[in-house]
């Protein structure tokens, strides 16, 4: 165990240096988020608004869920360019843990997420959010987003490994971004279709944005009448999900580095 921390943190550490050494990538991770608040808050906001309720409210922590869902598309696109530029078959011949490196990568993203959170959420609380149920809320809230985080980048490591090229995970990584559509973050499922409501209610994305207007108080952290078993229990539904993902993708990733490519 101290073999495997040890040296993740020392993959950590370069991964967080690449980051230092490509700022645009981080601004434009902090930035995008902001912008479609703005976007989504003021343009859509007029003719999306909830009855009885701020709708900027409501897409707050929808953009925050949806955030900590796109380490399934950092993570896809880390592990296939490290794959494919060599950079994990000379980790390979290093005596070091193989499950070492997809660990240190992992929480290299859920620090820089961290981090990118915080300009998101400032400029949130600039727009009319409001946290309702102070600190332990937010704390607990802040806590379901670096799981899902955490979770979501395992689940993109694994597929950016299975990747046969870095131009196929970028692809499928962009692909990933209309998840969040597909689910509660920007707008209620209530009014969907019954079919594309229950594809809504079981999408991860949903009970992690119902789960943090819960713990924080905001409209829409109420379960729906009929509602799915995810969306009427957000914080178990969130919390299961992402110990469902590490379970299913942590493993085989850490499996499949060690394996290198076929």
């Amino acid at each position: 165990m101290s073999t495997l921390l040890s040296d993740g943190g020392a993959v950590l550490t370069r991964q967080l240096q690449k980051v230092r050494h490509a700022p645009a990538l981080l601004v434009l991770t902090q930035t995008m988020p902001i912008v479609m608040l703005l976007f989504f808050g003021y343009v859509f906001g007029s003719a999306l608004a909830m009855p009885g309720s701020d709708y900027r409210e409501f897409l707050v922590p929808g953009l925050l869920a949806a955030t900590a869902a796109n380490g399934l598309m950092t993570g896809m696109f880390t592990a296939a360019q490290d794959a494919h530029r060599g950079v994990t078959d000379r980790f390979r011949t290093l005596p070091m843990s193989r499950a070492a490196v997809p660990l240190g990568q992992t929480a290299a993203d859920l620090l820089t997420t961290t981090v990118s959170m915080v300009p998101l959420m400032l400029v949130g609380l600039a727009m009319g959010w409001h946290i309702e149920n102070g600190l332990p809320g937010a704390l607990g809230a802040l806590g379901v987003l670096l799981l899902f985080r955490f979770a979501a980048a395992w689940a993109g490591t694994y597929l950016g490994l299975l990747s046969k090229s870095e131009e196929a995970a970028g692809q499928l990584g962009s692909a990933t971004f209309v998840l969040p559509m597909l689910s509660s973050a920007y707008l209620p499922t209530a009014g969907l279709p019954g079919w594309l409501r229950t594809v809504a209610e079981w999408n991860p994305i949903s009970a992690v944005a119902t789960a943090v207007r819960t713990l924080c108080g905001n409209p829409g952290g109420e379960p729906e009448p009929g509602a799915a078993w995810p969306a009427a229990h957000p914080v178990a539904g969130a919390l299961l999900w992402s110990l469902v993902l590490l379970a299913l993708c942590a493993p085989p990733a850490a499996r499949r580095f060690a394996r290198g490519r076929d």
